[in-house]
């Protein structure tokens, strides 16, 4: 295999690996068995409470320290050596909450937190290495068969996860819990094995003579104040961030608020998570097939249709009253998130200098932890002033609105421009 392809297999790769966390921990059984067997079940509001500070903690630490491990990886040429150190992070802390017994949330919640910032932390770096690995020309490809490949590895394993749970016996395990703990230990082992190409096959760049950590402490953080006196003149930049903040916002609220709406309006825990994998499979064509059709209209253009997209599918969620409707927005949630994610990455990587990237996804992916906070915050304002969670579902489209609103004011052209002149200087 060539070296270029071996590489770009390699990263995709670990978007296959750590997507286990995001669906069967995050997404799947960790809120499911937090609020059920480690918090007390007969106070829901005090373990959601419990699960909603232990999700904000983990994001505002990734979220505070990202720019700052990014500046300190440019320096050291250690965008690689961050990834690794995080992922460890996330696979034993993972792998750690199989022993957390019945009641103890307080070690579930300690142990959640540390895996999430490995989890986000490893994330950090592994976009950073894009631009390394793809030339201009495939970038937008490359992006979306990490995700892709994301997509349907999670969905693998969540597949497998919930069988071990729904049939336990099957697999010779005694009880439904045993399977749920049983399933934090296949992440943290699927992590781990197919964390192995990217270690293996992805040469980072040597931009920089390679410094030692303290060098590099003192050299990231004189870069990072430069890079933020900088940011102003790099606009286009400026102005694409504040566009993806608004609309990631929108997208993640969907994510993380869908089953609690699903709950709401009754249905059955079976149809939230056969939703949940029905995403996750949608998805996995659609990453591919959105960059197919970002070559037709443009990266831009397609991510507005994204947003189009999501802005219908929240207009629709303000009707839904049955099963099918759920799983029809389901499919359309798969058919818009993997491409809206995946070109929001690929188009930032055209409008920053490359040798500064881990620097800028830092800012990028610190934006991406603060999403999700207008959102629900403004939903759960809004249903509770009305009394009625349609209103509060209804009111997402104005993060989509602001967020179509200034991404058409985003000049790629311009920005690839900037970026060259910045790194000329």
């Amino acid at each position: 295999m060539p070296q270029e392809r071996k590489a770009i297999w390699g990263w995709a790769m670990y978007d296959w690996a750590n997507s286990a966390f995001a669906t069967t921990v995050m997404a799947g059984f960790f809120p499911l068995f937090f609020k059920a067997y480690w918090a007390n079940p007969g106070n829901p509001s005090e373990s959601t409470f419990y699960l909603g500070m232990a999700n904000s903690i983990a994001s505002i630490i990734v979220a505070m320290l990202a720019p700052f491990l990014g500046a300190i990886a440019d320096q050291g040429t250690s965008k690689k050596k961050f990834l690794i150190i995080f992922a460890f992070l996330g696979i034993v802390m993972t792998g750690g909450l199989w022993m957390v017994a019945q009641g103890f949330w307080q070690m579930a919640v300690l142990l959640y937190v540390l895996a999430t910032v490995g989890f986000s932390g490893s994330n950090l770096f592994y976009d950073s290495l894009l631009p390394g690995i793809a030339p201009e020309e495939k970038v937008d490809y490359v992006s979306s068969l990490g995700f892709a490949l994301g997509y349907v590895g999670g969905g693998i394993l969540f597949l497998i996860n919930v069988v071990m749970y729904l049939q336990p016996e099957i697999f010779g395990i005694p009880n439904g819990a045993t399977a749920i703990r049983l399933s934090f230990v296949t992440v943290a082992v699927w992590w781990a094995v197919f964390s192995i190409p990217v270690a293996l096959w992805v040469k980072e760049p040597m931009i920089y003579d390679d410094v030692g950590f303290v060098s590099a402490v003192v050299l990231g953080w004189k870069q990072l104040l430069d890079t933020l006196k900088e940011i102003r003149h790099l606009r286009v930049v400026g102005m694409f961030l504040l566009a993806y903040w608004l609309y990631i916002d929108g997208v993640d609220t969907i994510v993380r608020m869908a089953v609690d709406y699903g709950a709401t309006l009754k249905f059955p825990d079976s149809a939230l998570i056969t939703a949940l994998l029905m995403v996750q499979f949608i998805a996995f064509p659609c990453a591919l097939l959105f960059s197919l059709f970002a070559k037709k209209i443009g990266v831009k253009q397609a991510v507005i249709v994204g947003i189009v997209g999501y802005g219908i599918i929240t207009f629709l969620g303000y009707f839904m009253s049955q099963v099918w409707h759920f799983y029809t927005l389901a499919a359309l949630v798969g058919l818009f998130q993997g491409g809206i994610q995946a070109l929001s990455r690929s188009l930032y990587t055209r409008i920053i200098p490359a040798e500064k990237a881990a620097e800028f996804f830092g800012f990028y992916n610190m934006l991406g932890k603060f999403a999700a906070v207008i959102g629900p915050a403004m939903m759960g304002t809004i249903t509770l002033a009305t009394g009625n969670i349609r209103y509060g579902i209804l009111s997402i489209l104005v993060l989509f609105v602001l967020g179509g609103y200034f991404l058409l004011k985003v000049n790629i052209e311009e920005g690839s421009k900037m970026a060259r002149e910045y790194l000329a200087k």
